[in-house]
This record gives structure tokens, C-alpha cells and sequence, in this order.
């Protein structure tokens, strides 16, 4: 295994405030861009060459990562024009690729978070002499995935996107989001126009006796598509849950990058992260959070399960469980937010505007 692409070019809406500015790929995890640890992952598997299919703000992704020779890889950028879905932005990046027609080419999506053994996925292409193979996880409720039923070789009988009745649940396997294509099959995939992989081009490949190939691994898996979700990764991660080559630091309770200032008393747990240049008042805590760079919580705050954006403000003795805030986005003192709200960036709410009472 050479070569991989890497899917990249989504908008991130459910992330929102936080992908306003900053492509999810880009949001940081564990003190780096969260596609710095999937970059790190597949060099460590062996993979020297990645194409990186970009849409939304692509023109992030090459000031910061270059060629690729900091991580040591060769990364090549192909932007799409209009948004061409998962299929499409593969068939978009064929061209860069250098594999022969029956070598395998590693695809991976952009938001997810998993310590898949990528070694052994390919081998599992390569020994069942398939034409894709596929990571499958378990999970407990199926309704949000597309299914994806194997027989007792692996080989896969289906695609059954998200469903909902009990008599539509005949698996708990679901589409993990990382492939290894025969890149022969790249190429049937239809160019210059929106191709949904999962909705298309697989159901497409079954139907006309491709053998397609699942593989279950049931090592740690995350969709990182949700603020919590996303905050929930990044805390693994520091805490050694989630395995990654690229984390800036030791695994632990909290990773604090060199610029930031903290404290002596204040107390962070929970896989926290403080970014470069934030700083945490006296008395603050701040557990399972994710404090982005330059972003300041005040004296006595109490931070849960949130992320803070970069140059946001979180005024004294606030109180913040499950929530974003927004880049540059102002919190007053004694405020109390929690269960999903999101502080648009550059906002601001004045001091003691929100309270809950014991009650609620």
C-alpha cells in the first residue's frame, strides 16, 4: 500500500459555529488539525503518497500541511468546482494517482476517528482478490448508518441506508468509513458529476457481481460529525482512547500546548486541551473541553464537555456543560449554558443574561 485519498471537502454544518472559518479536516483535536492524525495513521501504515480532495475553504489545507515532507509524505490537493459528493471527489482525484489498474488505492473519509488496523484491511483486500473492501464496525442503534450485511466469507450482500423499522435491522454492521478500492474500479465511477459512494456507486458495484468485501474491526470508532462528538474525540485522544502517532505530547488528564498559561490552581481533567496562547484563570475547571488557541476562561469558570473557540472569552464563575462557542465569540460572568447551545462566533452575551434554576 503507496497511496490513499483522503475525502475532505465537506462543509461541516453540523459543526457549526466552529467550521464558519475553518474546514472541519481543520478543526484541532488533541492540540493539531484533526487531519494531521489521519495523515500520521496512514504514514505510519506504510502509505507515502495521498491525494487530498478539497471543496469547502480548500484553500487551508496547502499553506499548512505543504508537500507533505513534515510528516513524511508526498500530499497532492485537487479541489472540487461544485460539490461532487463521496464517489465523485474520488473519480475527481484519479488522474494523480500512480497505482497500476489491479494495485489497491486506501480511501479514507475526513471526520472519522478510528484506530482501524489499516495493514489489515488491505491484506483482507488482497487475500479475497476483491474489487473494494470495506471497514465495517458494530454499533448498538444501527437507525443513523447504512447497514452493510455480510455472508460467512465477509462478503457483502447489501447496502441498506439508515433504517428504521425492526425488520430493516438485519445487522448491527454498519459502512465505517474507510475503503481500499481496486483502482481499475476508480475509474468506472461516472466523472463530472455529484456521485454518492454509499447511495451509487456501491449498490451499483453489488448489482453487477463486483465482489465487495467487509471487514469488521471493532477497535475504537468515532463520527466526528456532531460539536460533541468532536470534543469527545479530541479528549480521547489525550487520553490514550483513541490511538494517534501525531498527539503533541504525553497521553493524559490534559494536554497544554507551550504558549498557553494556566493557573497554578486552576484544575483541568478529562483529556482537556488548551491550545497555544489560551489562558485559564484562578479557580477555573475545566473537564473533557477543548480550549482553542488564544481563548481565555476567567476566574472561577467552570468548563464541561465544550469547546471553546479560538480568541473566545468565557467570563468569571460562567458555567459551560455540552456547549461550542464560537471563534471570538464573548460569554459574560455568571452565566450558565449547557445541553447543545452554540455561541455564534464574534457574539457576545452580557453578563448574567442566562441562568438555570436548581429546579430544572
Amino acid at each position: 500500500m503507496t497511496e490513499a485519498i483522503l475525502l475532505v471537502g465537506g462543509k461541516g454544518t453540523r459543526l457549526r459555529p466552529l467550521t464558519v472559518h475553518t474546514p472541519k479536516p481543520m478543526v484541532p483535536a488533541a492540540g493539531v488539525p484533526f487531519l494531521t492524525h489521519q495523515l500520521a495513521r496512514a504514514r505510519a501504515a506504510g502509505v507515502d503518497h495521498i491525494v487530498l480532495a478539497t471543496s469547502y475553504l480548500a484553500e487551508v489545507f496547502e499553506p499548512y500541511f505543504g508537500d507533505g515532507s513534515a510528516l513524511g509524505l508526498h500530499i497532492e490537493y485537487v479541489t472540487e468546482d461544485e460539490p461532487l459528493g463521496t464517489g465523485g471527489a474520488i473519480r475527481n482525484v484519479a488522474s494523480r494517482l500512480r497505482s497500476a489498474p489491479d494495485e489497491p488505492v486506501l480511501i479514507f473519509n475526513g471526520d472519522i476517528l478510528t484506530g482501524l488496523d489499516i495493514g489489515a484491511l488491505v491484506r483482507t483486500h488482497e487475500e479475497s482478490a476483491a474489487d473494494v473492501s470495506l471497514h465495517l464496525t458494530k454499533v448498538e442503534d444501527p437507525r443513523a448508518f447504512g447497514l452493510v450485511p455480510t455472508d460467512a466469507t465477509g462478503r457483502v450482500t447489501a447496502f441498506l441506508e439508515k433504517p428504521q423499522t425492526p425488520e430493516e435491522i438485519v445487522t448491527d454492521q454498519i459502512n465505517a468509513g474507510a475503503y481500499v478500492f481496486r483502482r481499475s474500479v476508480i475509474d468506472t465511477i461516472p466523472a463530472g458529476r455529484p456521485v454518492s459512494v454509499e447511495r451509487e456507486t456501491f449498490p451499483g458495484l453489488l448489482a453487477s457481481g463486483a465482489h465487495l468485501q467487509g471487514m469488521v474491526d471493532s477497535t475504537y470508532w468515532l463520527d466526528l460529525g456532531t460539536p460533541q462528538a468532536f470534543v469527545r474525540g479530541s479528549a480521547d485522544l489525550v487520553l490514550g482512547r483513541a490511538p494517534s502517532p501525531a498527539v503533541p505530547g504525553r497521553c493524559g488528564d490534559r494536554l497544554v500546548l507551550p504558549t498557553a498559561s494556566v493557573a497554578a490552581d486552576a484544575k483541568l481533567t478529562g483529556g482537556t486541551v488548551v491550545g497555544e496562547g489560551a489562558r485559564i484563570g484562578e479557580g477555573a475547571r475545566v473537564d473533557g473541553s477543548t480550549v482553542l488557541s488564544g481563548a481565555v476562561i476567567e476566574p472561577g469558570a467552570v468548563v464541561t464537555d465544550s469547546l471553546i473557540g479560538a480568541g473566545a472569552r468565557i467570563g468569571a464563575r460562567t458555567a459551560l456543560t455540552g456547549v461550542v462557542i464560537g471563534d471570538g465569540a464573548r460569554v459574560g460572568a455568571d452565566n450558565e449554558l449547557r445541553d447543545g447551545v452554540r455561541v455564534w462566533c464574534d457574539a457576545t452575551l452580557p453578563a448574567g443574561a442566562v441562568r438555570f434554576s436548581s429546579d430544572q
